[in-house]
């Protein structure tokens, strides 16, 4: 067995252990509506004391979470809304969430890629020529749409060739409308009985239009550099 299989075996079985620890001592808990609302006050009552220390253990919690696709993700910015108000809550959200998303497309490209590749080459292929078609607007649509499942977005895209460099930049980009929308919502959380009350299906409706834009941006460019060739060709006969 060659050192890259080890490190791989070696990366599941740490990530089989946090998924066990965080069953076993029922971690999900603290990642509910209910016990953020529960523990606002407490909360914000260390973060006046030390801020840059909750905002340090905030954004390691979040990275985790979002990187080990534990779900939690919205009570957690909404937590950030309620806590740091939503100039500060939306960047260190913004931030923490990308980081954690590009944890976990780089993870599943490294442990995952090679085997689906070969057993679903078919189906990948069509996902790669899109993404080589359309590059990051095919993600920022992606990213922009509430129907596409965030954790589903993460993983799948490590699947892919698009560059990480590329995935972090158009999520970094494509999550921040959706980041501002409940950041806000957090800064009064204690008017909130369900995500539902956040959700509403005129949002979704809005950001479902919303994600279709890059896609017509990037269709505009490329009819509008395909035009300037076909000039140029002319002017040059």
């Amino acid at each position: 067995m060659n050192r890259s299989h080890m490190q791989k075996i070696f990366l599941l079985i740490l990530l089989a252990a946090a998924v066990v620890v965080v069953k076993a001592y029922n971690l999900e808990h603290y990642l509910t509506l209910e016990y953020v609302k529960a523990s606002q006050s407490r909360f914000a009552a260390l973060y006046a004391e030390a801020p840059f220390f909750v905002i340090t253990v905030y954004m390691g919690m979040y990275i985790a979470v979002v990187s080990l696709s534990i779900p939690g993700a919205v009570p957690m910015t909404l937590a950030g809304g309620a806590l740091f108000g939503f100039l500060s809550g939306t960047v260190v959200v913004s931030f923490a969430s990308t980081i954690g998303a590009t944890l976990a497309c780089t993870v599943s490209r490294y442990l995952l890629r090679d085997w689906v590749q070969k057993k679903f080459e078919d189906k990948l292929g069509t996902l790669n020529d899109g993404i080589r078609r359309e590059g990051a607007f095919y993600l920022l649509s992606m990213r922009l749409n509430p129907l596409f499942p965030f954790s589903a977005i993460n993983l799948g895209m490590g699947l892919t060739k698009m560059p990480l460099r590329t995935f972090y930049l158009a999520s970094q980009i494509g999550m921040l409308p959706g980041t501002m929308v409940y950041v806000n919502a957090g800064r009064e959380i204690a008017m909130i009985e369900s995500l539902r009350d956040i959700a509403s299906p005129t949002l979704i409706l809005s950001f479902v239009l919303l994600s279709i834009f890059p896609i017509i941006i990037r269709k505009m460019l490329t009819f509008r550099q395909n035009t300037r060739g076909q000039g140029g060709s002319s002017g040059s006969v």
